[in-house]
């Protein structure tokens, strides 16, 4: 039963969107309180396995027709729709009410946008166009904002906006290069492809204009001072190994060496923040 609701929250996307809000959590410039921090965390990674778990309600015929996810539980009828839908209801409402009792009524709010937009937009539209992977990015923005927000900063403070807007880069090179991964379970299930041309070279000029892009936001978070020496120091060395990855031509590469992005940068903040 725990390998299927592992399946069902899918929980390292739950991990990383819970990281990416401390993150946001982290940059805000008070002291930590454990017990916000941990709700930041917690809240959002529950908002995050409920989301999943509606997700695949939603996908049932789509995750039947790839390899990679014919054996999720829906699929396998190992769990019913009404499981995933007690289940995932569940979680939300936990994570929507951690996030209430932590923060107050706006990252509860910003969170259950997050979802509906994610459920309700992103869902969807990827059936139809691939325009949906820079739709759905910004559900990657919502994150670092509900931290942030949890902490008792504004939603329209130029840093927080500068850490989302980053978060929402990241996703677009971060996806690209999963679709790269499993083209062939794409087409099967008849999902358009974000740039299906050029999509077999991680060379694509339009994924690295991506990728500078990428670094080049990044970038503004030292620029700003949002990161302090000796860690911009570190920090700024992260564009480094793209260029010899590009240079080999290894997607294999770069896909793990941009996953790790939001936790190096939630590191960074935590470090800097213990000092």
């Amino acid at each position: 039963m725990m390998s299927l609701l592992a399946r069902l929250f899918r929980l390292k996307l739950s991990f990383f969107n819970g990281v990416a809000a401390v993150g946001g959590y982290l940059l805000f410039p008070s002291d930590i309180q454990i017990l916000k921090l941990v709700a930041a965390f917690a809240g959002v990674a529950l908002l995050a396995t409920g989301g999943s778990a509606l997700n695949q309600l939603l996908e049932i015929d789509l995750d039947s027709r790839m390899q990679r996810t014919r054996e999720r539980p829906l699929p396998m009828k190992a769990l019913t729709p009404a499981d995933a839908v007690a289940a995932g209801s569940a979680l939300i409402l936990a994570g929507i009410l951690l996030l209430i009792n932590a923060g107050g009524l706006l990252p509860a709010l910003l969170g259950a946008i997050a979802l509906v937009w994610y459920l309700g937009v992103y869902t969807g539209l990827k059936r139809r166009t691939s325009l949906a992977l820079p739709v759905g990015a910004l559900c990657g923005a919502f994150p670092p904002i509900i931290g942030w927000s949890l902490a008792g900063g504004g939603i329209f403070d130029y840093r927080i906006i500068i850490l989302a807007g980053l978060m929402f880069l990241w996703q677009i090179p971060h996806f690209w290069l999963f679709q790269l991964r499993h083209e062939d379970d794409y087409r099967l299930a008849a999902l358009p492809l974000f740039n299906p041309q050029t999509i077999k070279t991680v060379r694509t000029p339009f994924l690295q204009l991506w990728i500078v892009a990428l670094t080049a936001a990044a970038m503004l978070l030292p620029a700003f001072g949002l990161i302090e020496s000796p860690a911009s120091f570190w920090y700024a060395l992260f564009p480094v190994p793209l260029v010899f990855i590009f240079l080999f031509r290894s997607e294999h590469l770069l896909f793990p060496y941009i996953n790790c992005f939001p936790l190096l940068l939630t590191l960074l903040l935590l470090i800097q923040k213990q000092q």
